[in-house]
């Protein structure tokens, strides 16, 4: 049994496809629609066949995105050693993304950092 991908609604579909090609070495499918509901989404692949789906359609309500709240909270990805994390949250550093933890080693012994991504969504990015 996996997890064969997490999905998010997102408010500029495009932006956030971008976003995660930018940053993450990602790849991203040509996206689907749904012409009669308005439905769009991208699969974006990672390279160990994980897959995360961004999504949208008409009508979405956008709540606010404490940190401190239950359930789904962040997105981490594994770009490969300590190194690459170092310089993947300095560039986010330096295109004006929060950093709000990191990089650091957690006390379960995860060297890691945590950015305020796109549209408010939190990014764990881990070795």
């Amino acid at each position: 049994m996996g997890i064969t991908h997490v999905a998010m609604y997102v408010n500029n579909l495009e932006g956030a496809r971008e976003f995660f090609l930018k940053y993450f070495d990602c790849k991203s499918n040509d996206g689907y629609h749904n012409k009669k509901t308005d439905f769009r989404s991208y699969f974006i692949s990672f390279d160990d066949d994980s897959k995360l789906e961004l999504m949208n359609k008409p009508g979405m309500v956008d709540d606010d995105k404490n940190i401190n709240r239950t359930g789904y909270i962040h997105i981490a990805i594994s770009v490969g050693d300590e190194k690459n994390v170092d310089s993947i949250t300095e560039k986010f550093r330096k295109d004006g993304y929060e950093v709000i933890s990191g990089p650091r080693t957690t006390g379960d012994g995860y060297y890691e950092s945590c950015i305020v991504g796109f549209e408010g969504n939190l990014i764990e990015i881990t070795k």
